[in-house]
């Protein structure tokens, strides 16, 4: 009798060393379609394309409420590494802008509905930078040389030789994000940017030079005359660089094709409001999201529009500087942005009306000059810093004719000396 208890302990000490090494890894509860990269650059790679058409055919397809993990690649499609130099920036060929991962076929999804797309994580590659690519950014007048700041990352900070002092927390988010648009929405497009492109405006016709898919983009691509370059950004979303579409929040973006034709691409560590200098902090990562369809509602989302939270609030700086600026200017002086108006009304005013874009031109130059005398950067450092981490603000536009602009500085990126 005395042998029962000895053997239900043996038991039981069987039993716990079954289980002992088991933990909570081994249970799963997501649904996860994955759509990974492959090849150094967006040419090899068949999960990738760099033009809007609705004839590029969808790579994967997922189910509304799956989680969908996207592996993406820079913006910029570069060779930019930890190295790279100044003049490493004047080989980028710009005609490889955006490269996307996708698209993706949501199941269910039809035209005329809108895809909600909630940002679950962003998981950063260890390398990012930013370019100064001359007659590229807001201020190309005043930056007609490349520069380019090599970034450390992780999940906390970026950090970067070529700026020495400043830390940026992570904010990361989807640069581009969108859906595909359809034939209606390609032929109406094209016809409003070959207008402004007739008025002496800033319109990029479809380029074929490097277009991805090659198939339906490429030089003998079967749409190669339609397909939409990635660089400004649309009804259907894509190249919006809105930094507050953080963690928690949730785009909604119109359906123009069945299953939306879904895409992520050009993913920012952090990046001030207006990027000004062209580029954020660029990066490759993997970005999870997830989706839901909201049927029939592209009647009222026409455009894109998100949702969210408190996550604004946390984008907030604990301590700041400020400059102002107002539509003044030199006599005799065309800014860049004005110059395709050809007027000459413009010319010899000393100031213009009701205008934001003169005032923000002005605002980011006080902030850029302030950088300099106040915490030391060169002018190329102090024009990298507002565009990763400096905001500009619309102050007001009722004061005529003096619309107001801020630049806002957050002060907790420097080191404390």
């Amino acid at each position: 009798m005395r042998l029962i208890p000895a053997l239900l302990v043996a038991a039981a000490a069987a039993s716990f060393s079954q289980f002992a090494f088991a933990d909570t890894t081994d249970s799963k509860t997501l649904s996860i379609v994955e759509v990974k990269k492959g090849g150094e650059h967006c040419e090899q790679d068949p999960n990738c394309f760099n033009r809007y058409h609705p004839a590029i055919k969808p790579v994967a397809r997922a189910k509304p409420g799956q989680l969908i993990k996207v592996h993406t690649r820079d913006a910029l499609d570069s060779n930019l590494n930890i190295n790279s130099r100044p003049k490493d920036v004047l080989a980028i060929d710009l005609n490889l802008i955006h490269p996307m991962t996708g698209p993706i076929y949501i199941e269910g999804a039809k035209r005329g509905d809108v895809l909600a797309i909630k940002l679950i994580d962003i998981e950063p590659n260890e390398y990012g930078y930013t370019t100064l690519i001359p007659g590229f950014g807001f201020l190309p007048d005043h930056f007609p040389t490349p520069f380019v700041a090599n970034w450390k990352l992780n999940r906390y900070e970026a950090v970067s030789d070529q700026i020495p002092g400043v830390r940026i927390p992570m904010n990361g988010f989807m640069g581009s994000v969108g859906v595909l648009p359809g034939e209606q929405e390609v032929n109406k497009w094209l016809a409003r940017e070959s207008q402004l492109a007739a008025a002496g405006g800033v319109a990029l016709p479809p380029e074929p030079t490097s277009a991805r898919p090659p198939e339906v983009c490429g030089v003998n691509g079967s749409h190669k005359d339609k397909c939409l370059r990635t660089i400004p950004p649309r009804e259907n979303g894509g190249n919006m660089d809105v930094k507050q579409m953080v963690a928690g929040t949730t785009l909604l973006l119109p359906c123009f094709i069945d299953g939306c034709g879904f895409f992520i691409g050009d993913v920012h560590y952090a990046q001030g409001d207006g990027e000004v200098a062209g580029t954020a902090i660029e990066m490759g990562a993997v970005v999870t999201v997830e989706t839901s369809i909201r049927k029939g509602m592209a009647s009222m989302v026409k455009q894109p529009q998100f949702e969210g939270g408190s996550q604004i609030k946390k984008l907030e700086p604990d301590s700041f500087h400020a400059t102002v600026g107002y539509p003044f200017k030199n006599a005799g002086e065309v800014p860049p942005q004005w110059a395709y108006l050809d007027s000459e009304k413009i010319k010899p005013l000393t100031q213009l009306s009701n205008d934001l874009t003169l005032a923000a031109r002005n605002s980011l130059l006080e902030m850029i000059d302030w950088l300099m005398a106040n915490k030391g950067l060169s002018k190329e450092e102090a024009y990298v810093v507002t565009s990763v981490a400096c905001d500009l603000r619309v102050g007001n536009v009722v004061d005529v004719p003096n619309y107001l602009v801020s630049t806002i500085c957050p002060m907790e990126i420097f080191s404390k000396k």
